[in-house]
């Protein structure tokens, strides 16, 4: 690429949408990063980059349900903690923690997009584990406390310890630590304050894994607390080198919005930022929503916005809450078309037939043409099983039903002709367009956004976006928007998530 096409700035969050807990490796000039997935299934989403920038999502790490055991019932925002990954020996590692089920586990692989082995246990409390590896070739698991073991990543076994290491500045939840060997120094970076607005990331350094720590002497290296940054909640952070011997730091952050205090609503996204070395410490400045590019950048296939399910697999990108049994979807019952089969009659527990993708523009819209058959099925934007709003088409007819908390309630009802369907769910900044008729006074400008539900190209209702964000729904996810069946047969035909072009972009297809 030349000099004067390389793109000097790039946008932040890199990976946009509920990807939290980012750890990142490099091998040659490939970097490969994963992120937690909690109750989901496929678990712990895996990305590929060249340039650290412009990431693609080539698989998941836990594609079988050998890998990822999960309780039916196993709570919103349990599952899958925390992962790192790391590559050593030939060979990609990935330890994270099951809570919902296990504790902590390791799987490997000798190619990033698998096949991954089958969890291999160890006994270590505590959640997000990381692995690095000594000269020696001794490999030690650090995990939330802080504590510190050599383990044998093959067996599962711990071998020594485990040990106290450092365990913060005095801040609640010291966690997501970190360990990296740099010349002569060990360094442990962590994660504590919560993963909320008081997130910070903090350092120590020791001789030895076993320590005794000093810690960094501007402690925390990277906090927004009580600024007004449009990016809050840096935490979570992981670092690496480019070929060139740059640093980066890829972490969590969110992007509130709205009235005091503010509502994050696609969860916390993956960030990145430079980082320099200033006397044997890092020194990391604010992060941006715009930064300095890494290096050159060299092109990458654009991911696609439009699903036509014409493919023998589905994209690694859709996810279902817990599991997804075959037995209640297809791709080739009626070749290009998605089949959904009801698995459960709602969406307010636990088993129903959900498969969605994550949010992944603030301004946003979701498309689909459904035909729902003699059964009840349509589009869903979700946080948990209690805090949901769908576009549901049944017997004829098409409306919007509104889950929040213990209050369900069908908004609006109109009638459809029989056969295929277009459905449409719009997000949007509720400051930048003129309230809906009915909108209490405030409220307006006090919500997020607005979520806009359209039908054939009419728009026909519109809700107040902040009931489905974390400071609402709480937990550790962000919005997932998908197709469901709770009764009955639906086929989908297509699935289109883009950005939304203009707060009152019209909705024609």
């Amino acid at each position: 690429m030349d000099a004067e096409t390389t793109p000097r700035h790039y946008d932040n969050p890199v990976i946009p949408g509920f990807h939290p807990d980012p750890s990142v490796c490099r091998v040659g000039e490939d970097y490969y990063l994963v992120c937690s997935s909690f109750e989901y299934f496929p678990g712990v989403p895996l990305f590929h980059s060249r340039d650290l920038v412009r990431w693609r999502q080539i698989g998941n790490v836990l594609d079988r349900p050998s890998q990822l055991p999960l309780p039916p019932d196993a709570s919103a925002s349990d599952g899958i903690y925390a992962p790192t990954i790391r590559h050593h020996d030939g060979r990609f590692w990935m330890i994270t923690t099951n809570v919902s089920q296990g504790g902590n586990f390791i799987v490997s692989a000798e190619r990033p997009e698998g096949p991954w082995s089958d969890p291999v246990w160890i006994d270590l409390p505590g959640i997000d584990p990381d692995l690095a590896w000594d000269s020696d070739g001794n490999c030690w698991c650090a995990f939330q406390g802080v504590q510190v073991a050599r383990v044998d990543p093959e067996a599962g076994k711990v071998l020594e310890g485990p040990f106290p290491a450092w365990s913060g500045t005095g801040l609640q939840w010291p966690e997501a630590p970190h360990l990296y060997r740099i010349r002569e120094w060990w360094y442990l970076m962590i994660a504590e304050g919560g993963t909320e607005r008081g997130h910070t990331v903090a350092m120590a350094r020791a001789r030895s894994p076993r320590g005794p720590w000093e810690a960094a002497p501007s402690n925390p290296i990277l906090t927004h607390r009580g600024t007004d940054h449009p990016v809050q909640s840096t935490g979570h952070a992981d670092l690496v080198t480019t070929p060139d011997g740059e640093w980066w730091m890829v972490l969590l952050a969110t992007r509130p919005r709205g009235y005091s205090p503010g509502f994050h609503v696609m969860g916390r996204e993956t960030f990145l930022t430079p980082v320099r070395w200033q006397d044997g410490w890092p020194v990391v400045g604010p992060v941006n929503l715009r930064e300095r590019a890494p290096g050159r950048p060299l092109p990458v296939e654009e991911v696609p916005r439009r699903d036509d399910f014409d493919a023998p697999l589905l994209d690694p990108r859709w996810i279902s809450p817990r599991s997804r049994p075959d037995e209640f979807w297809s791709l080739t019952a009626r070749p290009g078309w998605l089949a959904l089969r009801a698995s459960g009659s709602t969406l307010d527990r636990p088993g129903c037939t959900f498969i969605g993708r994550r949010q992944e523009h603030p301004a946003s819209r979701t498309a689909v043409l459904l035909d729902p058959g003699s059964g009840r099925a349509g589009l869903s934007i979700r946080m948990d099983e209690a805090h949901h709003y769908d576009l549901e088409v049944a017997d004829g007819q098409v409306g919007v039903i509104a889950r929040i908390g213990p209050l369900r309630q069908r908004l609006a009802l109109r009638s459809v002709p029989p056969g295929p369907v277009t459905l449409v769910i719009t997000t949007g900044p509720a400051g930048e367009r003129p309230p809906a008729e009915g909108t209490p006074t405030g409220l307006h400008v006090a919500a997020p956004d607005f979520i806009a539900f359209h039908v054939d190209g009419e728009r026909f209702a519109e809700l107040d976006g902040r009931y489905l964000s974390t400071e609402v729904a709480t937990g550790f996810t962000g919005r997932v928007i998908g197709m469901y069946a709770t009764a009955g047969t639906a086929w989908f035909d297509w699935f289109e998530h883009s950005p939304l072009e203009g707060p009152g972009a019209p909705m024609t297809e």
